[in-house]
């Protein structure tokens, strides 16, 4: 809903004088079923909260436009799927586990969960992760019903508050070092020293004292191989670094705080000026009629396997077709 960002950025495109090449906000008049949009690129900042957008930018990725971030890898992602990628990756992060829903979702009764022990393995779960504690919705952003528990007591009295949302244990990273990350078409990345406990508009450290250029480097590998691995071209990675060892404990920020009055000036130009080149040249690389749109490692990575498997099978031989015996 913020306005700084998308303004600044059409103005930052135009002034390029680009030939061929405008920017300008999306306007949505009538969707057709399959037909192409008007645009050529289009960066999607809404539509998490509105679903009409959403099945619009789907319809328009299949006319060819290159929308950022991919709306098909965005209704599927989810944080909770995103550590286990992590895991997968080498990347530390936090211990977590997924909960069920504390009450039934609508529609539901005992016999949906059937597959579902219950009482869950509480002592096993909280000896995991350990306290404090963070409990957070695994599909959620925002710091929407996000809890931090010191006990078990704690945990039930919140756990009940959270209705039917699929929430996340996650154990708390005391850090010495916090680093907040735009990165930008999976190669521009802007490390920011963040402080997460302090009121929103007071987060982005000024001036603080120094990271060593080795923590840096791991830190921009690790923002790299997230955004790469997830295909997002405009996203946040968070990062908290305990005994030197940077963990990644929010990275799936498809629609980031990119708001003047939060982020502050220097941030800001940077991440307009870095979108505005990034959406030139996804523009300018567009391949008419195709797919435009971002994959990221998971996917293609499981495509190109399974493919490789399929080259590898002989083609099945037609069988010979039965002949009647004429009399």
């Amino acid at each position: 809903m913020e306005r700084t960002f998308p303004e600044a950025f059409v103005e930052r495109v135009n002034k390029m004088g680009l030939k061929d090449i405008v920017a300008e906000p999306v306007m949505i008049d009538k969707v057709e079923q399959g037909e192409a949009s008007d645009y050529a690129v289009i960066i999607d900042r809404i539509s998490q909260d509105v679903p009409f957008y959403r099945a619009y930018l789907k319809n328009a990725a299949i006319g060819g436009a290159a929308v950022i971030n991919n709306p098909f890898w965005w209704s599927a992602d989810e944080k909770f799927f995103n550590n286990a990628l992590a895991v997968k990756l080498g990347v530390p992060v936090p211990k977590t586990v997924i909960l069920p829903s504390h009450d039934k979702p609508t529609d539901t009764s005992d016999e949906s969960f059937r597959n579902l022990k219950f009482p869950l393995s509480w002592e096993k779960i909280f000896e995991y992760i350990g306290w404090p504690a963070y409990m957070k919705p695994h599909a959620g952003g925002g710091w929407k019903s996000v809890y931090k528990l010191n006990n078990m007591d704690e945990f039930f009295t919140a756990y009940k508050e959270t209705g039917q949302l699929v929430m996340m244990l996650q154990e708390e990273i005391i850090f010495e070092e916090y680093f907040r990350c735009y990165c930008l078409g999976r190669r521009y990345v802007r490390i920011m020293q963040y402080e997460p406990r302090n009121p929103h508009h007071l987060r982005y450290v000024i001036n603080g004292p120094p990271a060593s250029e080795k923590l840096l480097k791991k830190v921009n590998d690790y923002v790299l191989q997230l955004c790469n691995a997830l295909g997002y071209d405009f996203n946040t990675v968070e990062l908290a670094v305990r005994n030197g060892i940077p963990y990644a404990i929010d990275f799936c920020n498809p629609a980031p705080d990119a708001d003047v009055h939060s982020v502050g000036q220097e941030n800001f130009e940077w991440v307009v000026e870095h979108a505005a080149k990034m959406a030139v040249e996804r523009a300018q690389q567009q391949k008419p009629g195709k797919d435009n749109l971002t994959w990221g490692t998971f996917v293609t990575d499981s495509v190109s396997n399974y493919l490789k498997g399929s080259a590898a099978k002989p083609a099945a031989k037609p069988k010979a077709a039965a002949k009647t015996k004429s009399k």
